[in-house]
């Protein structure tokens, strides 16, 4: 999808159209999360600091973004792509991978097939899409970043040389910062030049893995299947504060409401998580992560906080730090009906589900801000003083 938050945030609100908009928090550890092609032409891109952002663009519309509705339009534009084919593999909230094998003629019939999908879409949905159309999935994703906005690429093989070679070699899967550097380092600056170079003299440098890996990919080549999946590996929720947290109670109510929506969206996919994990990034952006293994899955909120509170006391070394983000997460889920139910229910356990089965129907009829725990209301106050509660400065991931 193109700009996919901000696109949303147009389809919604008509006004927005054709304006400077940018999805993030504008405050000083604000990032931006996407933004509209009208503020790209100032310079301004996903995962830049807000406040590069406000200069180069002093005039752009800010919105603190809404990932509920964004996952809302994701998950009708995935039951869209599966009427198309069944062989669908979600990438990300605004990217998917179809496999149109068996259904696409040959390559020209693939191509109708996308500006078939990409129409689809926009009547639909009032957003656009930019498609790469290739045999496999690496130059498939390759093809679709070339002509954004609502672009529709043919990569084939026989355009390899002509299309993927001149490209920068980060563009390679796995090439990060430091490979990158390394890769430099032997003159290899392109897609091209790391195809030609040869394969034994970067495995002394790489490893045999790494450089055949990156010499397939340089040849086009990529033999990974498309894989529905179906069942999420882990839920978790993060936040980036616009102080560093140090104020203990601060940080536990933090705890408290991460811990809090991880327990509602495990209960929404109907889910139980029998491992909690920990993440937190200290203000010299030393990051620590912990987990811990439950006896007993779980989708309660008083389960989830009180691992999360046990990890950050017994095992997170501040040394008089202050917390950056602080992130929770659940894994090793399992359904929630496969799991059999206790001969003799704790009868605290018990009023807890009670209490999140009525919170849910409650907030799923009028929303999640229905229902909100008192030790995470913000209270009034007289002095104007609003550091009562830690002030948000990023909770949605960068998305082109």
């Amino acid at each position: 999808m193109d700009a996919f938050y901000a696109a949303v945030e147009v389809r919604d609100d008509p006004r927005l159209k054709g304006k400077p908009l940018i999805i993030g928090h504008k405050g000083p550890r604000g990032v931006v999360s996407t933004c509209s092609y009208e503020a790209r032409r100032f310079g301004v891109h996903s995962a830049m600091p807000s406040v590069t952002a406000a200069r180069l663009c002093p005039g752009a519309t800010w919105l603190a973004g809404r990932m509920r509705r964004y996952q809302e339009i994701s998950a009708a534009l995935r039951d869209l792509f599966r009427t198309t084919t069944p062989v669908v593999e979600p990438l990300s909230i605004d990217e998917a991978f179809l496999d149109m094998t068996g259904i696409a003629l040959d390559f020209a019939h693939g191509q109708r097939l996308a500006a078939d999908l990409k129409a689809a879409i926009v009547a639909g949905h009032q957003i656009t899409a930019s498609v790469g159309v290739a045999a496999n999935k690496f130059l498939a994703k390759i093809a679709s970043d070339m002509e954004k906005p609502d672009g529709l690429v043919l990569l084939r093989h026989e355009d390899i040389p002509r299309m993927l070679w001149p490209l920068p070699i980060r563009r390679l899967w796995g090439v990060g910062p430091r490979m990158e550097a390394q890769l430099r380092g032997l003159s290899l600056h392109t897609v091209g030049d790391l195809a030609a170079f040869p394969t034994a003299k970067l495995a002394q440098r790489l490893g045999a893995t790494t450089a055949g890996h990156l010499q397939r990919l340089a040849h086009g080549e990529d033999q990974r299947a498309v894989e529905t999946g179906g069942e999420p590996r882990s839920i978790s929720e993060e936040r980036t504060y616009e102080r560093d947290l140090r104020d203990p109670d601060q940080i536990d109510r933090a705890l408290l409401a991460r811990a809090e929506g991880i327990a509602r969206d495990l209960r929404r996919k109907g889910y139980l998580a029998r491992t909690v994990h920990l993440k937190v990034r200290t203000g010299d952006f030393t990051t620590l992560t912990r987990s811990l293994t439950l006896p007993e899955p779980t989708n309660l909120m008083e389960t989830l906080v009180a691992a999360a509170r046990d990890l950050f006391r017994r095992r997170i070394r501040l040394a008089g730090r202050g917390v950056r983000l602080l992130g929770v997460g659940a894994s090793h889920l399992v359904k929630a009906g496969a799991r059999q139910a206790d001969l003799f229910p704790d009868a605290g356990t018990q009023q807890a589900r009670r209490l999140a089965r009525v919170t849910d129907q409650v907030r799923d009829r009028f929303g999640e801000a229905a229902v909100t725990r008192a030790r995470l209301a913000k209270p009034p106050t007289t002095s104007g003083d609003e550091d009562d509660l830690p002030l948000e400065a990023s909770s949605l991931p960068a998305v082109d």
